[in-house]
């Protein structure tokens, strides 16, 4: 029988690369006794990172789901990877959760990538609860981290646990266990039983002025929530724990608060106060509004929305693809309603029924065939044919499209070519279902080499995909260097006009259209805009074919052949001639404008920058600034953080191929660093003058 909807967790685990989510997922499923053994990272042997890159490297690739029961509540966990390269990954798993578990570590604190997954879980309107990992490291700072939160990511952490002591075992004051702030209460973890045994007690003397302090921050930011909390402190009252832990609750699952944790996966120290914070505080499918889509009405598009109850029409995302032998699996959230294998469901976006074959219980890479699932649930589906990440799936009866999910631009690319002719056509049909699976990957053949042109979202995204192609399908490719993903823009405003005067088979093709052209600061591909609105039915019919067309002349990108980017063109008021110009008349004069626009205006060549986060060792500061500045990359910050020096700079990703080896080199192997795309700027001009 299917768990109530109140008893079932979605969530996902998101940090910065290294920070530990695997190991806590890990510690996660031995303690609710999914997994019997204590999966090691560095071993390879983890249940959620079982593909073999994922185990050689010791980073988590790709996302995986797994179930486990912990009490009386289901838990759906998605472990998600840190490395900015597949944050995709943490894209498409943060759109169809309901909440999330965010790691930091307790020496590093707040990092890039850690801002990143932060802004993606508010830009869906994730609840979260935090973890402050690896407080038995050398140098943590669990307090520290704690500000970092409230200043780096905007947020409001709530202190729920303090630790006692913090670093390794050969410091004066090692991390031993947490003091739980609601109960008073110290709790320690046997190390005979790799922690499954707690055990509670009074708090030292050496930590009660510090967790007096906390408890007080923590009631006193209750008030702000809840009344009954606030009389009941003021009158010096006791505050029963259950009423602190609704009221949190009901915080987080509003977003206002984020309680924080402590602890340390890799000691099994903290895990099972986390799973009980999962339990009690992030929402479960009932807790969250209601999804919304859009369904037609006739030609007219209106906004519904549909309940997660599993009596409901059915509707569901797929956020999520793999291929298979037997046919491509299909991750689903479910939303509403309830789906049968061996059923047909609506595709509303390709305006079909896609067949529902199968359905699969995912546990990582084991699979568990089910008959039914309702609301709430996250499934694997086998069966869909046209169906890819971000359609919806729902009941034709009822049809409802919900909002998809958008993936960043690929920065990165290279040509790849296979050794023999004889294996292209293979090349080709594996690069294809790639895609499939991975929104972010790009392959297309050049028309002007007859390459085939990868693209990818960094060095490592394409390595990874280069060596799966060698590994899983045995194809040995040949690669040339990376290629960087330019854009264009143009250089001023300008306003044109376009025309087509023509004869084709003996009819007169006429037609004029006007427009601006202007670049724009938006981070964003191009923009077509109509400022011109006819009042008759007929000319607003011509108006907006004219706006069309402007979009599709414009993808033939700029004066270097570049895709176009930052540019806005606007529809002005055209002459329309008696009879209407035919739509032909229009594309050609539509053509005609945008080229005169782009060659009048001139274009400026774009360049992916890259946020780069260097930590380095006072000694080694000097080496790394001056290769940065080599490099073209322009400081923003400085600071410190755990003892070394921590540099915020902004560089064009072109100067950064090799940087790791650089870094390594120029720093002994010291230090380390992190990038993500920025923002495209102006390429150098000696970058724009060797332009091919």
């Amino acid at each position: 029988m299917p768990p109530a909807l109140q008893q079932i967790r979605n969530i996902g685990i998101v940090a910065h690369i290294d920070a530990g989510k695997t190991t806590v997922t890990e510690r996660m499923l031995f303690f609710s006794k999914a997994s019997h053994r204590l999966g090691d990272v560095d071993r390879g042997t983890t249940i959620t990172d079982f593909d073999p890159e994922e185990q050689e490297r010791g980073i988590t690739i790709y996302s995986a789901a797994v179930s486990f029961q912990w009490n009386d509540i289901t838990v759906n966990l998605i472990d998600t990877p840190g490395h900015v390269d597949f944050t995709a990954e943490v894209e498409r798993s943060l759109r169809v959760l309901d909440g999330a578990v965010v790691v930091f570590s307790a020496r590093e604190g707040v990092e890039a990538q850690s801002e990143t997954v932060w802004r993606q879980a508010d830009k869906y309107g994730v609840p979260r609860i935090c973890l402050i990992n690896k407080l038995d490291r050398e140098g943590a700072d669990f307090f520290g981290t704690v500000r970092q939160i409230a200043s780096r990511l905007s947020a409001k952490p709530l202190v729920l646990q303090v630790p006692l002591g913090m670093g390794p075992p050969h410091v004066a004051n090692p991390f031993r266990g947490l003091v739980d702030l609601i109960s008073m209460q110290l709790i320690t973890f046997s190390k005979e039983d790799n922690g499954a045994t707690s055990t509670q007690g009074p708090i030292p003397q050496e930590l009660l002025e510090t967790a007096t302090h906390w408890r007080d921050d923590l009631v006193s930011t209750l008030f702000d929530f809840s009344d009954e909390v606030a009389e009941l402190a003021l009158a010096e009252a006791p505050i029963p724990c259950e009423l602190i832990r609704a009221v949190i609750r009901e915080a987080t699952i509003a977003r206002r608060i984020v309680p924080v944790l402590g602890g340390s996966a890799l000691d099994c120290i903290g895990v099972q106060p986390l799973l009980d914070a999962v339990a009690s505080y992030l929402p479960s499918p009932a807790d969250v509004p209601d999804v919304q889509g859009m369904s037609l009405s006739g030609k007219t598009e209106i906004a519904v929305r549909r309940p997660p109850d599993p009596n409901s029409p059915f509707c569901g995302l797929v956020f999520k693809i793999v291929a298979d032998k037997h046919g491509d699996l299909h991750y689903v959230r479910i939303y509403s309603g309830t789906l049968k294998a061996g059923s047909r469901a609506w595709n509303p976006r390709l305006a079909k029924k896609e067949n529902i074959a199968q359905l699969w219980h995912l546990q990582a890479d084991r699979r568990e065939q089910v008959l039914l699932c309702s609301a709430g649930d996250i499934i694997g589906v086998i069966g869909p044919r046209g169906s890819v990440t971000g359609d919806t799936l729902c009941d034709a009866a009822a049809p409802i499209l919900l909002e998809s999910i958008c993936f960043p631009e690929t920065v990165i690319s290279m040509a790849i070519e296979p050794e023999t002719s004889l294996e292209r056509k293979k090349l080709s049909e594996v690069l294809d279902m790639m895609k499939r699976q991975d929104p972010t990957f790009r392959a297309v053949e050049s028309e002007e080499t007859g390459q085939t042109i990868i693209s990818g979202m960094g060095e490592l995204h394409l390595e990874v995909i280069r060596h799966r192609l060698e590994r899983e399908f045995n194809l040995h490719c040949r690669v040339h260097r990376p290629r960087v993903s330019y854009k264009e823009t143009v250089a001023r405003q300008v306003v044109v006009e376009g025309q087509s005067n023509r004869q084709i088979a003996g009819q007169t093709l006429f037609a004029t259209v006007r427009l601006r052209a202007e670049p724009t600061e938006d981070q964003s591909a191009v923009q077509t805009v109509q400022e011109w609105f006819p009042q008759d039915a007929s000319s607003s019919h011509v108006a907006a074919v004219m706006v069309s067309a402007i979009g599709e002349s414009t993808e033939r990108g700029g004066l270097k052949g570049c895709p176009l980017w930052s540019t806005r063109f606007t529809l002005l008021e055209s002459p329309l001639p008696d009879p209407l110009p035919s739509d032909v008349a229009i594309r050609i004069a539509a053509a005609d404008a945008v080229d005169k626009a782009i060659f009048e205006a001139g274009t400026v060549l774009l360049e992916p920058i890259m946020k780069l986060e260097v930590s380095v060792p006072e000694a080694h500061l000097g080496d790394v600034i001056n290769d940065l500045q080599q490099r073209r990359a322009v400081i923003t910050n400085t600071y410190l953080r755990a003892g070394v020096t921590v540099i915020e700079a902004e560089s064009p990703l072109s100067s950064l191929f090799g940087y790791s080896a650089a870094v390594r080199s120029v720093s002994q192997g010291r230090a380390s660093f992190t990038m993500s795309p920025l923002k495209y700027g102006p390429a150098s001009a000696e970058t724009a003058e060797s332009f091919v």
